[in-house]
């Protein structure tokens, strides 16, 4: 269960490397489903437990996130209920500004909200300058470890990280747009400044992304969810060069502290424009939003990257004699191997739960089938 402390050693045999695997470029039996992002909000015993708790008080909650991790139920979470070939931790990526000292809490019906956004370039002054992840940070590990265990080997656990362009625009709008006016109008405006404030997440999330392999995650996940705000030269000056460093970064470190050289993924929201570049920043796995076609997605990527993706989450409110077709056509795009099958964006709340396992068994018979023949 998830109510005792443990220590990173030790951990259960992995029973099920499907997911591995695959982000490594290597034979599959069958094309795994990934650790699906708010894979538990769509179950109720998910919301109740929700319910109950501040967001950022449970992200700091070792035990509650290992519980949501698992779908709000140890026996009845989506780990239970489907057969997932990885799960992804519940936290959230702007726990990273919070790192830095920045105030977010979460306001009903608006979202995250940072109560003093960053303004002018004097702000970043009162940023911590030196984050120590361990202790800002450290309940992440710790509900990495216990999930770790709690898992007991079942599929492999997937650590992550809001990228440093996406965390700097929350920084500066302080909260959600639909712009990010404010953000980009800093590139523009106070580039220098931007780069220092992009230099210090980048720092930040290595350390942290380090630490999170050190507490016992498999597989780490970058997401760079605000890629579509910008522009071609715009990414290519403030956010490629930031995900290629902590790449090569993060690799270093798991070297020089011998931890596993686990598999990391970069997820770009609707970066289909910048998507070769993405292929070559050093990550084993490129995920997908559905707004660009399997086929086209592997011309760009090349042969020597695994893609993740790219079903419209909205394809599974269809009617079960489309919801097959669907799976089949996008499994018939990408091909079954160097391929790991996911939606094109995260649960939503209303999700038919039945439908979301059909998703995962339809991924599983299908390219079990295709691989026979």
């Amino acid at each position: 269960t998830c109510s005792f402390v443990c220590s990173p050693k030790g951990f259960p045999k992995l029973k099920n490397d499907t997911f591995l695997r695959a982000a490594r470029g290597e034979e599959t039996e069958y094309t795994p489903v990934g650790g699906m992002r708010q894979a538990g909000r769509y179950l109720p015993e998910f919301r109740e437990t929700r319910a109950a708790q501040d967001f950022f008080a449970t992200c700091r909650s070792p035990k509650l996130c290992c519980e949501l991790t698992l779908g709000g139920s140890i026996t009845q979470g989506p780990l239970r209920r489907f057969p997932l070939d990885a799960a992804i931790i519940f936290s959230d990526i702007l726990v990273v500004p919070q790192a830095l000292g920045m105030e977010v809490v979460m306001v009903p019906g608006k979202g995250p909200t940072f109560t003093e956004p960053l303004k002018e370039v004097e702000d970043l002054l009162k940023l911590r300058q030196k984050v120590d992840v361990t202790a800002e940070l450290g309940y992440v590990f710790q509900a990495i470890t216990l999930t770790r265990h709690s898992l007991e080997g079942k599929v492999p656990l997937i650590g992550f990280s809001g990228a440093p362009w996406t965390l700097m625009s929350y920084m500066i709008e302080g909260g959600g747009s639909t712009t990010m006016a404010k953000a980009k109008s800093w590139l523009y405006r106070h580039p220098e400044a931007s780069h220092q404030l992009l230099r210090l997440l980048a720092d930040v999330i290595t350390d942290y992304r380090g630490g999170q392999v050190a507490a016992g995650a498999q597989a780490l996940q970058l997401f760079e969810s605000h890629a579509g705000h910008l522009g071609p030269e715009q990414f290519q000056e403030f956010a490629l060069p930031y995900i290629q460093a902590i790449a090569q970064a993060v690799k270093s470190k798991l070297k020089e502290e011998a931890l596993p050289l686990v598999p990391m993924i970069v997820f770009g929201g609707d970066a289909h424009y910048v998507l070769r570049d993405l292929a070559h920043s050093g990550y084993e796995v490129v995920g997908l939003d559905w707004t660009i076609r399997p086929q086209e997605a592997r011309a760009q990527a090349g042969k020597d990257v695994t893609l993740q993706g790219n079903l419209d989450p909205c394809a599974l409110y269809a009617p079960k004699e489309k919801r097959g077709g669907l799976v089949k056509k996008m499994l018939e795009g990408f091909g079954t191997q160097r391929y790991i099958a996911n939606l094109g964006h995260g649960l939503y709340p209303d999700m038919n739960p039945e439908h979301v396992g059909a998703f995962v068994e339809a991924v599983h018979a299908h390219s079990r089938h295709i691989n026979k023949h």
